[in-house]
């Protein structure tokens, strides 16, 4: 194929989060291949740097926002503005422009200015966005449908937005905004990171023929696996009840002799570290957010990994790196998890929010280590083999083809 310029668009340059990090590596291995990858985000004092930051629009300020903010929110004329210009001075013309999360400060308002260019619409989902306006189908920390995709009012008797109706409402809104503006409909074909996001955006209306699977996938040679033995059992992300982390701690708290590390922060913190206090974990450590070499290390030096989700996780970035690591995933059976975890051959499946059966699988994993340093091999083995970069390129290409 011949060298394409591609439009990298989502709303963060910089890493924040699982769907930063691929929007960062898809940009690479597209560039290893000889395409021209331009992106296109929002301004932030915290992004890294590149030469077309200066097309890069003010976005809505989340931390401390205004009257202002609120409608930036909902459509940002800066945006517009900066993609125009953008668009005027590039000297090759764009072929493919590829969107992630690009809503909450690039909004919708973009999508007609791609498409008024000619210019192909793909958009990678990460999350549920077009089906759920608080983009989680969670509802109070249960899994909710009751939007189906197109009944976003449904959200604000619920109060979806962290119990605020104020919030839904601002929520609802973007959402009806957004489809009108074309956030389904002029969007040539859309990419799902599992089987299972799939499935649920065709149940609730996304047509079948537009949307295909193309898993996440990490980049091994960037990874050194350490296969020895390891001497705790780590979780690794977000500290939220959806996480499954209460259901973890209940069920570590008597398994003294097990030692857990958890590395993260969120709104469940505080509430964690009481319940640990409270009943004498000591053999549980909270470390806080890690990154970079500290996290590496923590990953590398543990005997598995756990993620004992209570929503609909997609294609969880944590499990990919934890197998490139070379070390074993205890999951839970819920959202795209199952796809990933192979049980009992490189991993653990257990019922989400099943206590019981979850510190099962704990035990017998820190009584086993030599079987799960195998397991963590079988991991690795499955990342060189199955979720590399060579295999993903080739599969979004298949889906550019199309377009072009």
């Amino acid at each position: 194929m011949n060298p394409l310029t591609i439009l990298n668009i989502s709303q963060n340059h910089y890493i924040r989060g699982g769907s930063d990090r691929y929007f960062f590596t898809m940009g690479e291995v597209l560039q290893k291949q000889g395409h021209r990858v331009i992106p296109f985000t929002a301004a932030s004092p915290k992004n890294e740097p590149t030469k077309w930051e200066r097309y890069f629009p003010r976005g809505a300020d989340f931390e401390h926002p205004s009257a202002l903010d609120l409608w930036r929110f909902l459509y940002s004329r800066a945006a517009v503005q900066s993609l125009h210009r953008l668009l005027h001075d590039i000297d090759t013309p764009v072929d493919i422009a590829h969107f992630h999360i690009y809503y909450g400060k690039l909004t919708a308002s973009i999508l007609g200015v791609l498409k008024r260019a000619g210019i192909p619409l793909i958009q990678t989902l990460h999350e549920y966005k077009l089906t759920c306006p608080v983009y989680s189908h969670l509802s109070n920390d249960e899994i909710c449908e009751a939007c189906a995709g197109k009944h976003f009012w449904r959200a604000l008797p619920k109060r979806c937005n962290r119990g605020s109706f104020a919030r839904t409402a601002l929520s609802v809104t973007e959402s009806y905004i957004s489809q009108s503006l074309g956030a389904v409909d002029k969007f040539d074909h859309f990419i799902s990171v599992s089987h299972f996001l799939r499935k649920k955006m065709v149940e609730h209306g996304i047509p079948e023929t537009k949307i295909s699977t193309v898993h996440n996938f990490v980049d091994v040679s960037d990874f050194t696996p350490n296969f020895a033995e390891g001497e705790y059992l780590l979780y690794f992300g977000r500290v939220h009840q959806s996480k499954g982390i209460f259901t973890l701690i209940e069920a570590a708290a008597p398994l003294k002799q097990v030692p857990l590390i958890i590395v993260g922060d969120g709104e469940a913190m505080q509430e964690v570290r009481r319940k640990v206090e409270e009943d004498n974990c000591e053999h549980i450590r909270l470390v806080g957010f890690k990154q970079g070499d500290e996290l590496r290390e923590l990953i590398a030096g543990s005997i598995c990994t756990l993620l004992p989700s209570e929503w609909y996780e997609n294609c969880p970035m944590s499990v990919l790196e934890s197998y490139a690591y070379g070390k074993p995933v205890i999951g839970a059976d819920i959202g795209g998890i199952p796809e990933l975890i192979a049980d009992g051959i490189d991993g653990f499946l257990v019922p989400s929010g099943g206590t019981e059966a979850l510190r099962e699988k704990l035990l017998w994993i820190y009584e086993h280590k030599t079987e799960a340093a195998e397991m963590g091999r079988i991991g690795r083995h499955k990342m060189e083999t199955e979720f590399n970069a060579d295999i993903h390129y080739h599969n979004i290409m298949n889906v550019y083809q199309k377009f072009l």
